[in-house]
């Protein structure tokens, strides 16, 4: 919003205040040294003269006063309805402040200000807070009534209802958005809504006012002589106070946040450069709703997660050598309600907010660990347009795979854009799920060091905790009594699930009702083609872990709206991996023949296949799911991609793993030559019996015919009790003569031949003795090399 009035007299423009619906009161002297006023719409964007030729004194009282409300229905353009909230400065005495009352009635009887929305049935009466010179608070009810159809007086003008907020204070804060009044004083003399003790310095020779209206550039210019000082909410329950001591040296700076939703403070200490980098502007805190941003002109910009301060990785400190600090407003600035901010030497009033294009362009050029970090989750707060910003990150993932050291780009980007996915759900997400896969970070971070201390909480005297003081309510009751695990971790799905593997090799298992429990959870998961029942346990593992847990932490929340976030939160995060890999196919033009095992592999086909094995790499330390399909895919790849012996080692140590679809489509796809039958026989061998045996009747050689008839006969023989023989043999029933193999022949078809053995083992392709026998004698004769 440019304030562009007169150019003739742009040295005597002032703001003196942004009104809650963000229209903005100016002030300026014509030639002859009249004060006229005037409002800026900043929804039509239009300037409106509002009146002028007043004495400084009455002036500069009057619009900080006379935010009164105008209806906007047809036909009652300019009628006057109570209902606000007003704020005075007043630097006179009482009288004077009555008698200037009566003024601003008679005068205004018809006012041009506007003010958002009402209720149909406003209050009886205005409010209005006096903050006087002799350092007290007081608020003052106003009754405004209507005389002779159209004026507009005050009742009971001399008798004014008053009650006192606070006295002997040294600084106070109005937020002029949610109608707040936060102010510190030196001893308490009333019961506020909350208070909480402050470990800071401040002077008690006078008082500090902020956003009560705007201040001359002259003491802009002064603040780093001063203290600063100002309190931070936003609508999630967040409750922070930044303080800047005065500066008392050229070589550093310190500012402390008092996180008191979080129940502790960090205080950082800047380095400001060399001794001649002298500070002439003060230090400006900015609000951007997850953020907070601290700011030094020409020095530095750190940009605190509020939701999550406790690691410093997770928060964006960029010092004066940085493009984007110069790109930043170089003259002193002030912060207003919400994100609104004042550059008084361009005279242009911004609304502070986080820029999405500029964020991935800086995160694309980010070279340290903790700024690719820090950036990473600054782009991801953005929430407009999620599926083009996962998009871009996707991009920058995949081409910077290897260059980040101190934390997994692909973990990181899954649990930080899930969390995200969900986090709008309810507030109390933040506590319950993982917000990032770092848990620690011991790395410093050049030019800026700091100090965590925990704080007292503040003392509440909210009776009905609605909106913002429910949810502040529930972040301190969280602090107070949260319990140690109360953030979700798949450690209890990685204890189940290792011990469903486990039962599933020994052939025991439990209950068939709670496995058939556990494969219905992710019916609404997004599935491939291809079922993967290990994958879809571990699915169905995760969701009924993760719903026990939000319902015993979210009591108040219906299970039906539990069940639903938690198969959007595992979606999520299977979708985000298959966006991974569908990006990674995109932009190495891959073709479908990348399925066939009899064509060489390309650059491009390695490139994807290391992109799926970093993929499984960040799943498997968490413990996340893969979308069915994804290990037969993988597998392709890496035995077009890898040399025999590399192939095993990958998949002896588990970062392959042999799926039925994949290892069918090798055994068709590949010749019998030499080279193929070594790949088939050491992938063969390597297979869990129950896909070996059907693996092996797809493969017509002899090999698979041994291992055939090894297992027929391990069946056979396994419950097998010797009977009485007779030692004649009939060497007629035999193609060849060769004792042992007659003798042992005819055991097994004695065993075949007894009706249990064929209900036991019926259905197994007509594998016989006959069918052991010619095998037998088959690997014999390759064996002697005949």
């Amino acid at each position: 919003l440019v304030l562009g009035i007169l150019e003739n007299n742009y040295e005597s423009l002032r703001v003196l205040n942004v009104e809650r619906n963000g229209n903005i009161i100016y002030t300026y002297k014509d030639d002859k040294g009249n004060v006229f006023f005037g409002l800026f719409d900043c929804h039509t964007r239009q300037n409106e003269p509002l009146h002028g030729s007043f004495a400084d004194g009455l002036f500069f009282l009057f619009p900080l006063a006379a935010s009164l409300v105008q209806s906007t229905k047809e036909g009652r353009r300019n009628e006057l309805q109570p209902g606000n909230e007003m704020i005075l400065l007043v630097p006179v005495d009482r009288r004077r402040f009555i008698e200037l009352l009566r003024q601003i009635s008679s005068i205004f009887t018809n006012s041009f200000f506007l003010h958002p929305h009402v209720e149909s049935n406003p209050l009886p009466e205005n409010h209005l807070l006096l903050i006087s010179e002799e350092k007290y608070i007081e608020q003052f009810h106003i009754q405004v009534i209507q005389e002779d159809g159209n004026g507009v007086v005050i009742k009971n003008s001399g008798h004014l209802p008053r009650e006192r907020v606070a006295e002997d204070f040294v600084w106070a804060q109005w937020d002029m958005s949610e109608q707040r009044l936060y102010y510190v004083e030196l001893k308490v003399t009333a019961s506020p809504l909350f208070e909480a003790p402050l470990d800071i310095a401040l002077s008690d020779s006078g008082f500090n006012l902020v956003n009560f209206g705007c201040t001359d550039l002259q003491d802009q210019e002064k603040l780093s002589e001063h203290p600063t000082l100002c309190v931070f909410t936003n609508h999630t329950g967040s409750l922070c106070v930044c303080y800047s001591p005065k500066l008392d040296s050229w070589e550093q700076i310190t500012y402390s946040v008092f996180y008191f939703h979080k129940g502790h403070s960090k205080t950082f200490t800047a380095a400001l450069g060399s001794a001649d980098s002298r500070v002439t502007k003060g230090i400006t805190f900015l609000n951007l709703d997850y953020f907070v941003a601290v700011y030094l002109p020409g020095h530095f910009f750190h940009l605190l997660n509020i939701q999550h301060p406790d690691l410093v990785c997770h928060s964006l400190f960029l010092t004066g050598n940085n493009e984007v600090v110069d790109m930043l407003p170089h003259g002193p600035l002030q912060s207003l309600s919400g994100s609104l901010v004042l550059d008084w030497c361009s005279g242009r009033l911004y609304r502070a907010d986080l820029n999405r294009s500029y964020l991935l362009e800086f995160l694309w050029d980010a070279r340290l660990d903790w700024e690719k970090m820090a950036v990473l989750h600054c782009v991801l707060s953005c929430r407009q347009d999620t599926r083009f910003l996962e998009a871009k990150i996707i991009q920058w993932i995949s081409e910077n795979i290897s260059a980040c050291h101190s934390f997994d780009l692909i973990q990181e980007f899954i649990i930080a854009s899930s969390y995200w996915s969900i986090y709008p759900e309810t507030g109390n997400m933040d506590k319950l799920l993982p917000y990032s896969s770092v848990l620690t970070w011991n790395t410093e971070i050049p030019g800026i060091t700091l100090v965590t201390e925990e704080i007292a909480l503040p003392l509440m005297r909210v009776h009905s905790f609605k909106g913002y003081w429910e949810k502040l309510h529930s972040n301190l009751e969280y602090v107070k009594y949260s319990e140690p695990h109360s953030r979700y971790s798949n450690s209890v799905v990685r204890r189940e699930w290792h011990s469903l593997i486990s039962e599933e090799k020994t052939g025991k298992r439990r209950s068939m009702a709670y496995v058939r429990n556990i494969l219905d959870n992710p019916r609404l998961t997004p599935l491939f083609q291809e079922e993967d029942n290990h994958q879809r346990l571990l699915v169905g593992l995760m969701v009924s872990e993760l719903k026990d847990h939000l319902l015993r932490h979210l009591p108040g929340i219906e299970k039906k709206r539990i069940e639903q976030m938690v198969l959007d939160y595992i979606s999520k995060q299977l979708d985000l991996i298959c966006q991974i890999l569908e990006a990674s196919w995109r932009r190495h033009n891959l073709h479908p023949w990348i399925f066939h095992f009899n064509r060489r592999a390309s650059a491009a086909e390695f490139a994807v296949f290391h992109i799926m094995t970093r993929i499984l790499e960040a799943t498997h330390s968490l413990f996340l799911p893969l979308p069915p399909g994804f290990h037969t895919l993988h597998t392709v790849l890496g035995v077009r991609c890898l040399p025999l012996h590399n192939l095993l080692h990958y998949i002896d140590n588990g970062v392959l793993l042999l799926t039925e679809t994949a290892v069918t489509r090798l055994m068709k796809d590949l010749d019998n030559t030499e080279k193929s039958e070594k790949l088939k026989f050491s992938i063969i061998v390597r297979l869990p019996p129950l896909i070996g045996q059907k693996i092996c009747r797809l493969w017509d050689h002899p090999m698979s015919s041994n291992i055939i008839s090894r297992n027929h006969v391990k069946r056979l023989l396994q419950d097998y009790k010797k009977q009485p023989r007779s030692s004649v043999i009939d060497k007629s029933s035999y193609s060849v003569e060769f004792l042992p193999l007659n003798y042992f022949t005819g055991i097994l078809t004695d065993i075949e031949s007894s009706s249990q053995a064929l209900n036991a083992f019926e259905g197994h392709d007509n594998v016989d003795a006959k069918f052991v026998e010619e095998a037998a004698l088959k690997h014999t004769t390759v064996l002697l090399g005949l």
